[in-house]
């Protein structure tokens, strides 16, 4: 009876059934990624070490009813195939709602609290839209094309959408030193169109308040860039007021000027 019943499944139900005996299991496990990682079968823990980062900086947020924006879904233009790090996500924080976008539509891998939208990163009315329709974000993470133009072109965009205390978060930053298909490079290490060049100009922006520039008009990401923190592969930017003075400082001169 039970092989005439899965001979009857298609792979997208099978694959439903086990994930309610997953979520189950995940319910005791809740408090730690790296298990919920291997669970979920996302590759975020063992093909790359992320969850020990998240862990260590988003356990804050755990219990808080907090909105995530994850960019890419995965499994490519198959629209049953991915969401593993969603359903991570969606465990871990048992107060959240979960988000994503994907270029290619899936739809079927929504579930509750789990709402996926189908269009580009870099496209501003599509992100302006899913804006609208989320309301504050506390948590991006740009898992998605990896493409240096794309990565650097959706934090303009989306880190003034983060509100203040939230975390941005960029994986697989390897891509910075790969020029063909993802525009990075191996041999300038400080074009400002890469991932680290960009991101690496960034910490000047905390540490504006030194700057000797008599008149110096703070930009954006002056004001609210409090924390940067690299690791292999990763960055974490952490959003807030930057308003800390200097001890030497006045208005970007030496204060016995």
């Amino acid at each position: 009876m039970i092989n005439f019943i899965k001979s009857k499944l298609t792979p997208f139900q099978k694959t439903k059934i086990k994930l309610f005996f997953i979520n189950i299991y995940a319910f005791f496990r809740s408090n730690n990624l790296n298990k919920l990682a291997r669970l979920y079968k996302t590759d975020k823990y063992g093909h790359h070490f992320y969850t020990p980062h998240y862990q260590n900086h988003f356990k804050k947020f755990k219990f808080r009813r907090i909105n995530l924006l994850e960019i890419g879904v995965g499994g490519y233009d198959d629209p049953y195939i991915g969401g593993h790090s969603l359903r991570m996500w969606k465990s871990y924080f048992p107060f959240a709602k979960i988000f994503s976008l994907d270029i290619f539509d899936k739809s079927p891998l929504e579930e509750r609290r789990i709402k996926i939208f189908k269009g580009s990163q870099v496209e501003e009315d599509f992100l302006e839209k899913v804006c609208n329709q989320i309301g504050k974000l506390d948590l991006i993470i740009d898992d998605g094309s990896h493409i240096n133009e794309h990565v650097i072109k959706t934090f303009l965009y989306l880190f003034p959408k983060l509100e203040i205390g939230g975390y941005y978060v960029i994986e697989d930053t390897q891509t910075s030193y790969w020029e063909e298909e993802y525009g990075g490079s191996s041999t300038d290490f400080n074009r400002q169109d890469t991932i680290y060049g960009f991101f690496k100009a960034k910490i000047d922006s905390l540490n504006n308040e030194e700057f000797i520039i008599p008149g110096y008009e703070k930009n954006y990401f002056d004001k609210h860039i409090v924390a940067m923190h690299f690791y292999h592969n990763m960055i974490f930017i952490e959003k807030g007021l930057n308003n800390e003075l200097s001890n030497l400082v006045r208005n970007n001169q030496f204060r016995n000027k």
